[in-house]
């Protein structure tokens, strides 16, 4: 597999939080400089591998951008490195299975946060979001993620068309979810690799990214109310799209 690229888009950024900043401590592929800790956050942080800066948490919060809740403990990083769709692909053609999931300009930090976070509990192989229109890795989408990000590979991709056309050459089923899917998102009758693409908030999915996903389904919600938040959608398909026979 190839090495991935180094992002230079983006700028160095703190994450906060004492699941974020664990995980980014243990994450090999993740550059710190600055480890801000209060004296009883900095007793829970283990072998950081960065020297902690004891402070009070008035210190830590003028440090930060506003409203950052902090919890007494941030890590200053680089960006994670650029992960290559190609090599996500190329893994998943060698695996039994393979479950990604795909964001059509899903720009708010929390949601994608939340995406990811439950990407890790149902086993995602890569989270693949636009480079344009789409929340940037920040401190709150990390936050969100509540440390996802560091075991989830995200992965930008500049044109979504054809990246969903890379990933059905690659024998994956890529599957778009809106309400007025011609059929219900069934996880007993999906194959060992497929994509999940989910639409923005209120735009839901792009024409083109319609054509490129081999069908479109709907999730079965019994209940009157049959619209979902963007994060708890993805949840509820990914329930749907592990569950065995």
């Amino acid at each position: 597999m190839a090495s991935p690229k180094q992002s230079h888009r983006q700028s160095r950024y703190w994450i906060y939080g004492p699941h974020a900043v664990s995980a980014a401590l243990k994450n090999p592929d993740r550059v710190c400089h600055r480890l801000l800790a209060t004296t009883d956050t900095a007793g829970e942080l283990g072998d950081a591998g960065v020297k902690p800066e004891i402070m009070n948490r008035d210190a830590i919060t003028k440090l930060l951008p506003a409203d950052a809740v902090h919890q007494g403990v941030a890590v200053l990083v680089d960006p994670l490195p650029e992960r290559d769709l190609g090599d996500v692909c190329r893994a998943a053609e060698l695996a039994e299975e393979a479950l990604l999931v795909v964001l059509d300009q899903v720009t708010d930090p929390h949601n994608v946060g939340a995406i990811l976070r439950t990407a890790a509990a149902f086993g995602v192989t890569a989270v693949v979001t636009t480079e344009r229109h789409a929340a940037p890795e920040t401190g709150v989408l990390a936050k969100a993620a509540s440390g996802a990000l560091e075991t989830v590979p995200l992965v930008r991709i500049g044109n979504l068309a054809q990246a969903l056309d890379v990933m059905r050459k690659a024998g994956i089923w890529c599957v778009g979810l809106a309400g007025d899917g011609a059929t219900e998102l069934r996880g007993p009758d999906l194959p060992a690799r497929v994509a999940l693409v989910f639409g923005a908030e209120g735009v839901g999915l792009r024409r083109l990214t319609r054509e490129r996903c081999d069908e479109v389904a709907r999730l079965a919600l019994p209940g009157a109310f049959t619209s979902l938040n963007v994060s708890n959608a993805c949840a509820t398909a990914l329930y749907e799209a592990t569950r065995a026979a």
